[in-house]
């Protein structure tokens, strides 16, 4: 039990900063609401109603996203792969490679696409 009371410890403390933080923005911080602040806020742009279904949010936006996600996930299965790489040997090469690969199909069929281009 002793080897895990650091981690205790810390997750402790990291759990009481951040309800502390929390805590204090709302006790000190001001309270001043008014409509401006209420209201929606994108990128400067006033908030479009979308109820009438005459205005369609741009695919692009949605293949960036999923683009940024395959790539994040990609270097999830990379790092460890690159740590214990003279442990692996020749058949995890090939898995990666071929794992590589099929990312940059991806990549290749978005950019393709156009996802990448900002008109």
């Amino acid at each position: 039990m002793n080897l895990y009371m650091p981690i205790a410890v810390l997750a402790a403390v990291a759990a009481a900063f951040a309800i502390g933080s929390v805590a204090m923005s709302h006790l000190i911080g001001p309270s001043r609401y008014n409509r401006a602040k209420s209201a929606a806020y994108e990128c400067g742009i006033e908030a479009v109603d979308q109820c009438g279904g005459s205005w369609r949010f741009p695919i692009k936006y949605y293949l960036t996203a999923m683009l940024f996600i395959v790539l994040d996930i990609e270097i999830v299965f990379l790092y460890p792969w690159a740590v214990s790489f003279h442990s692996l040997g020749a058949f995890a090469l090939a898995e990666m490679a071929m794992f590589t690969l099929t990312v940059f199909v991806a990549y290749a069929y978005v950019w393709r696409r156009g996802g990448l281009s900002w008109d």
